[in-house]
């Protein structure tokens, strides 16, 4: 009984083996180049701890001014407020659309004397709004929704 290899002739058999490397080098190269292919990026303010060790409670707003630069967004619940907001968005492959896989708000919260009352850096901690500066998860009122609604898109609404 023959073997199928030893029917073909050697310039064919090399051919053969030649076109199966070409395959396997083709494949692993092409497992390559997925690694890598996404991208990253970052939007709007980026909380750095420096930045915050800047504005210690009773700072005043133009120190924060020089510290943090201007606001994304201001507010005045009980008092004026800083929110700084930034985003991370991730994009698979350049032709499928980036999609936000992380959101933080650093609010800074002025008295009526626009000094420094409080530092807060707001994101998701399993599913819920947090802060990551006092770790707690904020009390029901009006900068709570603020902060829910600017969040809300990666709770799904």
């Amino acid at each position: 009984m023959s073997n199928g290899l030893r029917d073909i002739s050697s310039p064919a058999r090399r051919r053969l083996a030649l076109a199966a490397s070409l395959c396997l080098a083709v494949g692993i190269a092409g497992c390559a180049a997925t690694e890598g292919i996404g991208t990253t990026s970052k939007h709007g303010y980026v909380v750095s701890d420096i930045a915050i060790e800047q504005v210690p409670v009773g700072s005043s707003k133009d120190q924060v001014l020089i510290a943090l630069g201007s606001p994304s967004t201001t507010g005045n619940f009980g008092g004026e407020s800083y929110y700084y907001i930034s985003q991370t968005r991730k994009q698979p492959v350049a032709f499928m659309p980036e999609r936000v896989v992380d959101q933080r708000v650093l609010a800074v919260y002025f008295n009526d004397d626009d000094e420094v009352t409080r530092i807060a850096d707001y994101g998701l901690k399993d599913g819920q709004v947090f802060d990551f500066i006092s770790r707690t998860t904020p009390t029901a009122g009006k900068d709570d929704n603020f902060v829910r609604q600017v969040i809300g898109g990666l709770l799904g609404g």
